[in-house]
C-alpha cells in the first residue's frame, strides 16, 4: 500500500532558523547554489514578499518564495510579485507538495492584497493554478523566453485590465 505523504505536510511561513534547511532544499532541488544564493541575496536585502516552507516529521522538504517585481510601459509601472524559487527535495517530489506549496502561496499573497502573480515555470505544471501565457496580457519578460513558460495568475479579478509592460525582476535574477 502506498503512503500518502502530502497528507503530513504542514505548510508555513519560514523561521530564522529555516534558513540552512532552505539553502539545502533549493541547492538539492536545483543541482546547483544558484537558486539558493538568490533566496539568501532577497532575504539579506528586505525583499521577499511571503516565503513559506513545507514540513514533514520536523524537517523542510519544500520551499516557495515569492518577491516584488515592477511591471513598466511608456505610460507607467505598476507593482506585482514573483513566484520563485520553488523547490522541493528530490526524494519528495512528484508527491503533491509543489502544489500544496504553490496553492497555499498564492492564497497568501490574495489575503495580502497582491492581486497579479507572475511566474517564470514549467507550462504543465502552473497553469492548474490559475497561470496564463502573459503575453496576450501583454506582459512580458526583459529576456526572451519561450511565451508558454512566462505566465501571469489575476488574484483578483480584472486586475490587467488595461495594464501590459515589461517585468523587472529584483537585480539577483538578472545574474
Amino acid at each position: 500500500m502506498k503512503m500518502n505523504l502530502s497528507a503530513e505536510i504542514i505548510i508555513r511561513p519560514e523561521s530564522p532558523e529555516d534558513i540552512p534547511a532552505i539553502r539545502r532544499v533549493n541547492e538539492q532541488a536545483f543541482g546547483r547554489a544558484d537558486e539558493a544564493n538568490i533566496v539568501d541575496s532577497l532575504r539579506k536585502r528586505g525583499v521577499v514578499t511571503l516565503s513559506l516552507v513545507a514540513v514533514q516529521d520536523d524537517q523542510i522538504v519544500g520551499h516557495i518564495l515569492f518577491s516584488p517585481v515592477t511591471i513598466a510601459s511608456e505610460t507607467g509601472s505598476f507593482e506585482a510579485v514573483a513566484l520563485g524559487p520553488m523547490a522541493v527535495l528530490p526524494s519528495h517530489q512528484r508527491l503533491g507538495i509543489g502544489s500544496q506549496l504553490v496553492r497555499a502561496g498564492l492564497e497568501k499573497c490574495k489575503k495580502m492584497g497582491q492581486p497579479i502573480v507572475i511566474v517564470l515555470g514549467h507550462p504543465e505544471f502552473y497553469p492548474r493554478f490559475g497561470f496564463k501565457p502573459s503575453r496576450p496580457f501583454g506582459i512580458r519578460w526583459e529576456k526572451d523566453v519561450p511565451d508558454e513558460v512566462f505566465m501571469v495568475a489575476e488574484l483578483t479579478e480584472g486586475a490587467l485590465n488595461g495594464r501590459g509592460g515589461v517585468v523587472i525582476y529584483q537585480s539577483e535574477f538578472r545574474g
